[in-house]
C-alpha cells in the first residue's frame, strides 16, 4: 500500500470559509441600521447602472440576429456575449460587498482551437447569455424598485416633519370656502390642524418602520436573480469538480507509477542484478575446481536474495491491486485488519455485495481508503483502535456504499489542499479519490479525539459478476 502522510493539528486552526453574514437589524432599529441603507444604496447603483446594461443587452441579442449573415459580424456577436460576463461580475461584487451575498463566479471561458469551435463556443458561452438575460430582466425591476422605495421614504420623511414646513405652502380655497394652508386630501380635507397633524406625522412613523422591509423585499429580488442568472449551473460546477478529480487522480496515478518504477529500480531490480552475479560467480568456481563448500555458500546467498526480491514484487504488486480483492471487498477489509499492527473491527454489511461484486474502480478506491485511513490512525492519531463500518444502500441516502472508519486516537485532523508542488496529505488523496467516481467525504476530527471518516460511493456493480 501506498504509504501517504497526514497532517493533524488542534482544533479550531483552520479559519472558516467565505464570509461571516452581518446580522439583520430589528424592526425597531431596521430604518437606521447600516444595512438597510447599504441596501438602498445597491437599489440607486442599479438604478444607474439598468440602462447602459439595458441598451448593452439588446445591442447584444440585436447585433445577433442582425450581423448574422456575416462571419465578422457573428464574431463581434460572439465578442459582445462573452462581454456580458463582465457586466455579470459587476453585479456580483455589488451584490458582494453591499448585500453580503458572495456568489461565486462561472468556470472562466477558455478558447478552444480551430476557427469555427472559436466562433461556436462564443455564440454558445451559456455565462455571457444568463448574464444578458439577467440584464434584461433586471432593468424594470430597478426602475420600480427604486422609485417605490425612493418616494416610500420621501412620504415617510416628509410626514414626519410636515408639522415644521406646511405653514410655507399656498393658501388654497376649500370646498366651505375658507382659506386652508396645507396638504389636501380630497375636496375639503386638509392638513392644517394639531390633531391632524400629528395623524399624519404617526403614518409617516409607520411608514418609516415599513420602509427597510420594502427595501429587503426589492433586494430579496435581486439576490434571488443574481444567484440563478450569474452563478455557476450545476452542470458546470460538475464539470469543473470532475475536471479537478481527473487531474488529481492522473497526477497521483503518475506518482505511484513513478514509486513502482523507483523500487523496481532501486530495490528489486538491484536484488536480481546481485543474484545473477553470485550465481554467475558461483559457476565460474565450480567450472575451475574450486571448493564445493564456497560455491554452495555463494548459491545460498542468492537463494536469499531471490526469496526478498519476490517478497518486495508481492508487496509492490499488493500496491497496485491487492490480491485480496480478488475475493470481493468484504475479505479483502477482513485481510487488511488482520495485517494491521493495531487492533481493527471490520464490520461488512451482507447488503453490500448481495446483489453482486462492486465496479472494480470502487472496490479498489474503498480498500485503499480503509488501508490509508487504518495506517494514518497507526502512525499519526496515536491510535489504540479503528472500527470500520461498511454500509449497502439505504433509502434515506439512495443508492450508494456508507464507509465510517473511527479511530480513537488524539484528533486534529484536517485535509491540506495541494500546494502546487505535487504533493498532497493521505486525505487529500483520498479525497480525489472519492470524488473521481462521484462519491462524496466528511471529515469529523476534533481535537482529542475521536476521528471519524464518513465516505460514500456509488453502488455500480460490475458487469457480469456473480
Amino acid at each position: 500500500m501506498t504509504s501517504m502522510t497526514v497532517d493533524r493539528h488542534a482544533a479550531g486552526t483552520s479559519a472558516p470559509a467565505g464570509r461571516t453574514p452581518r446580522r439583520g437589524p430589528g424592526f425597531l432599529t431596521a430604518p437606521f441600521a447600516g444595512r438597510t441603507w447599504r441596501e438602498q444604496a445597491y437599489l440607486t447603483l442599479v438604478l444607474l447602472l439598468a440602462p447602459f446594461a439595458f441598451t448593452y443587452a439588446v445591442l447584444g441579442v440585436g447585433l445577433t440576429a442582425g450581423v448574422g449573415v456575416t462571419v465578422v459580424g457573428l464574431f463581434v456577436s460572439g465578442a459582445v456575449v462573452l462581454g456580458g460576463r463582465g457586466w455579470g461580475g459587476a453585479y456580483r461584487g455589488l451584490a458582494r460587498e453591499l448585500l453580503d451575498t458572495d456568489v461565486p463566479a462561472p468556470a472562466p471561458y477558455v478558447r478552444p482551437r480551430g476557427f469555427w469551435r472559436t466562433l461556436g463556443s462564443l455564440l454558445g458561452d451559456a455565462a455571457g447569455w444568463r448574464a444578458l438575460l439577467f440584464l434584461l430582466v433586471t432593468f424594470p425591476l430597478a426602475l420600480l424598485s427604486f422609485v417605490v422605495s425612493v418616494t416610500v421614504l420621501a412620504t415617510a420623511l416628509g410626514s414626519i416633519t410636515y408639522g415644521l414646513w406646511f405653514r410655507f405652502l399656498p393658501e388654497q380655497e376649500g370646498a366651505d370656502g375658507a382659506l386652508h394652508r396645507g396638504a389636501q386630501f380630497g375636496p375639503s380635507y386638509f392638513v392644517d390642524t394639531p390633531p391632524r397633524i400629528a395623524l399624519l406625522a404617526l403614518a409617516g412613523v409607520v411608514l418609516l418602520f415599513c420602509w427597510p422591509w420594502l427595501v429587503r423585499m426589492f433586494t430579496l429580488l435581486f439576490q434571488v436573480l443574481t444567484e440563478g442568472l450569474l452563478s455557476p449551473t450545476r452542470a458546470s460546477l460538475r464539470v469543473a469538480e470532475l475536471e479537478r478529480s481527473r487531474t488529481g487522480t492522473v497526477d497521483d496515478a503518475d506518482a505511484r507509477l513513478r514509486r513502482i518504477e523507483r523500487d523496481l529500480h532501486d530495490g528489486t531490480q538491484a536484488r536480481l542484478v546481485a543474484v545473477a552475479m553470485q550465481l554467475g560467480e558461483a559457476r565460474e568456481h565450480l567450472a575451475e575446481g574450486g571448493d564445493v563448500g564456497e560455491a554452495a555458500e555463494l548459491l545460498d546467498t542468492a537463494h536469499t536474495s531471490t526469496k526478498e526480491a519476490l517478497t518486495e514484487l508481492r508487496e509492490l504488486a499488493r500496491g497496485i491491486h491487492p490480491p485480496a480483492l480478488d475475493s470481493g471487498l468484504t475479505v479483502a477489509l477482513e485481510t487488511l485488519a488482520a495485517r494491521s499492527p493495531l487492533p481493527v473491527v471490520v464490520d461488512v454489511d451482507p447488503a453490500v455485495e448481495s446483489d453482486g461484486r462492486l465496479a472494480p474502480a470502487v472496490e479498489s478506491i474503498a480498500y485503499f481508503t480503509v488501508a490509508e485511513l487504518v495506517t494514518n490512525a497507526a502512525k499519526h492519531a496515536r491510535a489504540g483502535s479503528v472500527h470500520v463500518r461498511v454500509e449497502g444502500p439505504a433509502q434515506e441516502r439512495g443508492a450508494g456504499v456508507r464507509i465510517q472508519v473511527r479511530d480513537d486516537g488524539r484528533g486534529g485532523a484536517r485535509v491540506v489542499p495541494p500546494d502546487g508542488t505535487g504533493l498532497r496529505s493521505g486525505l487529500a488523496g483520498i479525497v480525489e479519490r472519492v470524488r473521481s467516481v462521484d462519491g462524496t467525504f466528511d471529515l469529523s476530527s476534533p481535537a482529542g479525539g475521536p476521528t471519524v471518516v464518513t465516505v460514500h460511493l456509488p453502488t455500480t456493480t460490475a458487469p457480469g459478476s456473480a
